[in-house]
């Protein structure tokens, strides 16, 4: 008997742009990336990653380093969060479709942790979202897991507050379920600073990436909030540190840490540059 199909579809917005828009194409792009990888997943209960959203011809690489860690993990349930660039969704959004299409196929939507998550929070339902930052993540997902169901959620907030409110709400959706913390990834979508100066994006990021790497969360929040500040994914990123935290995550591994310049070469004055950098969070062995 096969299985029920989704009524509602959240179709690609990007494939064939920010991505090869076709099933072949964009597999081989993926598993080329993660071939690409130098590292060995990290030891430990990994319970989140940081992963930038530019097209994949300038942050692929990087998000692969990130989507290296699924290497050999099982997962049932992704939640995904990124910020919302081209609607006001209010501090927090979330699909009301079935699935999201990527070309590799339809990815199902957590309906059970979503209903778990609204019990605790206002998640705002919007439909045909032209959003990137999440989708931009799935193929990654998909050639690392295969089958697994998905929380999209979109955020505007903008106090840290609202970032620890959906952390707490989705600390303990994730607690209540059956093998959910060991069966359960967060995935935080965010490139770092967006500039019109290469060298000022190398100097800005380098304390963000440290105090994340640090697991800094104090130090972080200054550094994010600040009125120069351009990290696009900042309430994403500090949802799933404080999330992870309050499941047991009791250390970030910044896995790779780059920008656009680097990845093209263009560096000159004025040339508009974007930070990418991809994190593990996860419980280090012998805690």
């Amino acid at each position: 008997m096969l299985p029920p199909q989704p009524s509602t579809i959240r179709r690609s917005v990007i494939a064939g742009s920010w991505y090869p828009g076709t099933e072949s194409g964009l597999a081989r792009t993926v598993d080329d990336y993660l071939a690409g990888v130098d590292q060995s997943p990290v030891s430990g209960q990994l319970l989140g990653l940081i992963s930038p959203h530019a097209g994949y011809a300038y942050s692929g690489q990087t998000a692969a380093y990130a989507y290296h860690q699924l290497q050999g993990r099982q997962v049932d349930s992704v939640v995904l969060l990124g910020p919302s660039h081209r609607a006001w969704v209010g501090d927090y959004a979330v699909s009301a479709e079935d699935a999201y299409e990527t070309p590799l196929g339809l990815v199902p939507l957590d309906h059970e942790l979503i209903a778990g998550l609204q019990g605790r929070v206002a998640l705002r339902p919007v439909q045909r979202d032209a959003e990137h930052s999440l989708e931009i993540q799935l193929p990654f997902l998909q050639r690392q897991l295969g089958e697994f169901r998905l929380v999209p959620i979109m955020m505007n907030a903008e106090e840290p507050s609202a970032a620890r409110r959906l952390a707490a709400a989705l600390a303990e959706t994730i607690r209540e379920r059956p093998q959910g913390v060991e069966r359960t990834l967060l995935v935080a979508s965010s490139d770092l600073h967006h500039i019109e100066n290469y060298d000022e994006v190398v100097r800005r990021d380098r304390p963000v990436a440290e105090a994340i790497a640090a697991y800094d969360l104090e130090a972080l929040t200054p550094l994010l909030m600040a009125p120069a500040c351009s990290v696009c994914g900042r309430m994403p990123i500090l949802t799933v540190l404080h999330a992870a935290r309050a499941l047991g995550a009791d250390t970030v591994q910044v896995l790779h840490h780059t920008n656009s310049g680097d990845v093209t070469g263009q560096r000159g004055r004025g040339q508009y540059t974007v930070g990418y950098m991809a994190a593990a969070i996860y419980r280090s062995t012998g805690q």
